[in-house]
């Protein structure tokens, strides 16, 4: 499977490229696409869009992964990253790519075996894992090649699953609505 990975973020958008399967991983590329702070919010998002389309049709991508934005502290950063998260969905859906979301912790567990890892111990494992000297630079490259890896290995059970649930529903239609109703009524 080769993922496109992006790392979501108004000055600097993470993008890295794996090839993996559970267990295995190998990285193809990885970089971010920076844009100039002094420009208007439109033209960023349009820096970020061209960036991403360029390295889309680089690869012969099977499904595009993106972090999950969540609120910490500063709002006004959580609106850039969303709006730079919701670039990459578009440009993905565009080349009809699946898009997949992955939360911070999901992809520090799947990488290092705990969601609470640091930036540190994720871009050491992201060397171990892809047998690299050092882990990509800067740190959104690494975060987004850290992406890859976890959808490559998390994701594809994942969408097994998706797949099964959606077959069975077609072979048993509203089985699934049953079951929920049944279980809200529990």
């Amino acid at each position: 499977m080769l993922v496109l990975g992006v790392d979501p973020g108004l000055t600097r958008c993470g993008v890295g490229v794996v090839e993996g399967s559970p267990g295995r991983a190998r990285l193809l590329a990885a970089g971010v696409i920076r844009t100039d702070a002094g420009l208007d919010t439109s033209r960023r998002l349009l820096a970020i869009e061209t960036g991403l389309e360029e390295w889309i049709s680089q690869y012969d991508l099977d499904v595009v992964a993106v972090e999950r934005v969540f609120a910490q502290h500063n709002l006004m950063t959580v609106v850039g990253t969303a709006q730079a998260a919701a670039v990459a969905m578009l440009v993905a859906a565009r080349h009809n790519l699946p898009v997949h979301q992955h939360t911070p912790s999901e992809v520090k567990a799947a990488i290092t075996g705990s969601g609470r890892a640091d930036k540190a111990q994720v871009g050491t494992m992201v060397c171990r894992i892809l047998h690299l000297d050092e882990a990509p630079k800067p740190a959104d490259a690494a975060d987004a090649v850290a992406l890859a890896i976890c959808h490559s290995w998390r994701g594809a059970a994942a969408e097994r699953l998706e797949e099964a649930a959606h077959l069975a529903n077609a072979q048993r239609p509203g089985l699934a609505q049953r079951l929920h109703t049944r279980k809200v009524l529990a």
